[in-house]
């Protein structure tokens, strides 16, 4: 999610669109080949087996295509069974109140599924396991809009001081044990694992910023204590079993003038998006952590990829300085053949970059404590796309551009202030990067752009091949022999969304009248390295945000299917199988966004007078108990 106001206009050198799609085809032939050695390289050192299930088509995907639509309702592939699992407001303990919007408090959400629910991931039971049916939930809670939650529909500026305190409370993150019968789902809310994390919950800084007087507040005397998580997007699951959740729009929760800052800091501020009046942040007027004329740069203690142990619901969660510190929208891992830790995650506004670490220390499959600080040091690095593919540049300390004569005084500096060193050592801004995540099949990257309603004819690029983009496109980032360490990548374009008269969208010939996609977001991949596509955005080309799947290989590589489709107004986030791919978890957030509690377009999911639209996690099962994405029959 971002707010339009927050889209900056960053204009560049560049050639000229029709240049760029003359030369595309040339490109096409030499990736195709990388892909193939890729892929032969994956096979060897990923443990997934024959890639032999992936080299099919979209025909494989025996699911009955859903119909492009929008209404008031969540629709599924025919056949298909969908299960409201867990909406804001429901008991994730045992001792929890029901949801009652009129008599809503901060004690009350504390124990309840927060609002807004994002990025969804699944970790079997019990821990190392490929348990299918029995698992802990994490989910993030990005946001909340006070128009749909309280009758009266108030503004910020309307809010009683309980309201804002309730709020707070429906953000951050919800851990809970859930487990399958047949074909229900259902929440253990006597589980010792069931967690509500909060804005105010104890969090630990660690790396490279940890302790630095940039992080010196009134609530931090140390600089590594801090207080919570918020504005959470997606997330990713390490191999060790711990969530990595991402802070992303941190700027909407915050106000005030920060003209007392320091000039670093004012700098990171308005690169950010911080206002001194903000018509969105509502925190301010009550809680003075976010109001910045009080405390100038506690806004440093957010914008950062935090780890947190579902496993242990008295661990303190980790926010990992050495990722940088921007607009997360996520980020995933991989283990390189070499034993690395490799983590990418994209930097979700217009004409920011996308990012690659490289963990200093290597995972150990038998040390589970060991791994948990493989993300404390690493060699942090920006993408730069050039007219050979793809070069990741390191951001290091007294490397290059990165001094004390363009204000980084040590490695710290580069995390607080990562996007400008992106800039100074040239990186790539692109349309919007969101979800980065790895195909396990086949071990190339995906890199969903969304948009970028600002790019022009003057800065386009190869990846960023459209003026005033509105549909946003998917690339394939490859590592050469699987490698994911190596300085270069290959990269190709899986697809260019919009409708098909939308200029410049680009898809496989033989896609259907309804598989065309507007505006990506997340992804997920089947045990047969398909992608699972998710949108955020769609209804800008009058069709719901939902759920398209395409082979990314084979003769139908770049074909989408549609699958699934939100109610109005919502988007589709966090798409998440279980390991045998029988479920699929998916959430939909802000379901009839940007209307009044008493006029909303959808009441879903609930369809009761009483009740206003509520955010909700979905699971989607085959009904004869099949993967999802089989025919039925």
């Amino acid at each position: 999610m971002i707010d339009p106001d927050d889209i900056p206009t960053n204009p560049s050198n560049a050639e000229p669109f029709e240049h760029i799609l003359a030369r595309r085809g040339g490109r096409r032939s030499f990736l195709k080949t990388s892909l193939a050695s890729g892929i032969a390289a994956a096979s060897g050192l990923s443990g997934c087996g024959s890639l032999g299930a992936s080299l099919g088509s979209a025909s494989e995907l025996g699911f009955a295509e859903l119909n492009q639509g929008l209404d008031e309702n969540f629709h599924v592939s025919p056949g298909y069974q969908s299960q409201v699992l867990l909406r804001w407001g429901d008991p994730i303990f045992a001792g929890s109140p029901d949801f009652d919007p009129e008599n809503q408090t901060e004690e009350a959400q504390l124990q309840q599924f927060g609002y807004n629910n994002d990025y969804v991931g699944f970790l079997p039971l019990p821990l190392g396991s490929n348990n299918s049916n029995h698992g802990l939930l994490v989910v993030n809670h990005e946001y909340c809009r006070s128009r749909l939650m309280y009758p009266g529909s108030p503004g910020t500026t309307r809010m009683s001081q309980e309201q804002v305190a309730v709020n707070k409370a429906t953000t951050g993150l919800s851990v809970v044990e859930v487990s399958r019968t047949e074909d229900r789902w259902q929440v253990n809310l006597e589980s010792s694992y069931n967690r509500r994390i909060s804005p105010d919950s104890l969090m630990e800084l660690t790396g490279p910023a940890a302790g630095h007087r940039r992080l010196l507040t009134k609530y931090s005397a140390n600089g590594i204590d801090s207080w919570g998580t918020y504005g959470n997007c997606a997330g990713g699951i390490t191999p060790w079993g711990t969530v990595l959740t991402a802070e992303e729009n941190i700027q909407d929760f915050f106000s005030g003038d920060f003209s007392s800052a320091e000039p670093s800091d004012r700098e990171s501020h308005e690169r950010f998006g911080m206002r001194v009046e903000n018509r969105i942040a509502a925190w301010p007027r009550f809680y003075e952590r976010w109001d910045m004329s009080k405390t100038p740069n506690e806004p440093l203690h957010a914008g950062w990829i935090v780890e947190i142990d579902p496993f242990d619901p008295e661990s303190v969660p980790k926010k990992r300085t050495a990722i940088g510190r921007f607009k997360h929208e996520g980020c995933n891992v991989t283990i390189n053949a070499d034993g690395y830790v490799v983590g990418y995650s994209g930097d979700d506004q217009a004409f920011e970059y996308l990012y690659r670490f490289i963990s200093k220390n290597k995972y150990d499959p038998n040390d589970r404590a060991a791994n948990m600080d493989l993300l404390e040091d690493g060699i942090l690095s920006v993408a730069k796309f050039d007219d050979e593919g793809l070069i990741w540049i390191p951001l290091v300390y007294g490397e290059g551009p990165l001094t004390e004569e363009n204000g980084f005084y040590s490695q710290a500096d580069i995390c607080f202030d990562t996007r400008k060193a992106g800039d100074l050592v040239g990186a790539t801004p692109m349309d919007r990067p969101e979800d980065v995540d790895i195909n396990p099949v086949t071990g190339s990257v995906f890199a969903m752009l969304t948009n970028n309603w600002d790019r022009e004819v003057s800065n386009l690029d190869a990846t960023n091949p459209r003026p005033d983009n509105r549909a946003g496109q998917i690339l394939e980032l490859i590592p050469p022999d699987g490698d994911h360490c190596a300085d270069r990548f290959a990269w190709d374009m899986l697809l260019i969304g919009g409708s098909p008269d939308y200029p410049g969208s680009s898809y496989h010939p033989e896609t259907s009248e309804n598989g065309w996609l507007a505006c990506p977001d997340n992804c997920a991949f089947d045990n047969a390295g398909n992608i699972w596509i998710a949108t955020d955005g769609a209804e800008t080309f009058g069709i719901a945000d939902g759920v398209w799947v395409a082979p990314v290989v084979g003769p139908d590589r770049g074909r989408p299917k549609h699958f699934l489709r939100t109610p109005v107004g919502a988007e589709l986030c966090g798409p998440c199988f279980t390991p045998d791919n029988t479920s699929f978890f998916c959430a939909v957030q802000h379901p009839s966004e940007g209307d009044d509690y008493e006029t909303p377009r959808t009441r879903w999911p609930d369809f009761d007078e009483n009740m206003p639209p509520r955010p909700a996690v979905v699971v989607v099962t085959h009904p004869q108990g099949n993967k999802v994405g089989d025919a039925i029959g």
